[in-house]
């Protein structure tokens, strides 16, 4: 390789890693932006539930949170509105040891299609995906980004295997390649591999064909279950 290649490839490598920096000050800018204005639309939301949980007899916190897997592998606590009963993890145990039929969905895909811990107003939540309104507050906080892959629980570092250290690689996101590539309908191996490859290619590009297919599904309501 003569000294003129050398230098050429040495000035691509500069620009890329220019674009890069651009690339995630701009995407922590918008995600600092967009994680305020999705607090304050979160905030009448809240209320609304809170009261219908009430009428429902529900006391409970509406909130929910959960440590979850951040980008480099951090874990973190990600916000939720409440789904499921109060004990769903007491539940969860129980369901996996007693009922194969359930314990066989969720080891293939890690969720149930029927889940019997969803409550009445969480599966209307989960299905207009209102449910994710408080992760706002991570995305604001900056553990989480609007756009990213999912964020994975502690438990499933495990089944991730080789995956893990490229997917964590990029901060976990609200919405991402899996949300908008047939979600509930894809097995959890098609989604590592999804979302490796958007850890490996991630751009502005990307980003905003993945927020535009995402307002799509909640506007038609598919796939969020």
């Amino acid at each position: 390789m003569n000294t003129n290649s050398v230098i050429l490839n040495e000035q691509i490598k500069v620009t890329e890693n220019i674009s890069r920096v651009i690339y995630f000050k701009a995407k922590r800018f918008f995600d600092f932006f967009v994680g305020f204005l999705g607090i304050l639309l979160m905030i009448p939301v809240a209320f609304i539930i809170k009261a219908v949980s009430i009428c429902n007899r529900d006391y409970n916190s509406i909130f929910y949170k959960q440590l979850r897997i951040g980008k480099d592998g951090k874990l973190f606590y990600m916000y939720k509105f409440r789904t499921m009963i109060p004990n769903a993890d007491k539940m969860l145990t129980e369901l996996m040891r007693t009922n194969p039929e359930f314990r066989n969905e969720y080891f293939a895909n890690k969720k149930v299609k029927d889940d019997p811990r969803i409550t009445k107003i969480g599966k209307f939540l989960r299905k207009s995906s209102l449910d994710e309104l408080p992760q706002f507050i991570n995305v604001f906080l900056g553990n989480m980004s609007l756009v990213g892959n999912r964020p994975y629980l502690p438990i499933e570092k495990e089944d991730m295997g080789g995956y893990f250290k490229i997917i964590t690689s990029t901060k976990p996101g609200i919405t991402g390649i899996w949300q908008v590539s047939g979600r509930s309908n894809t097995t959890f191996q098609k989604r590592l591999i999804l979302e490796k490859n958007y850890s490996l290619h991630h751009s502005f590009k990307q980003d905003i064909e993945i927020i535009f297919k995402t307002i799509k599904t909640v506007i038609f309501s598919k796939n969020a279950k």
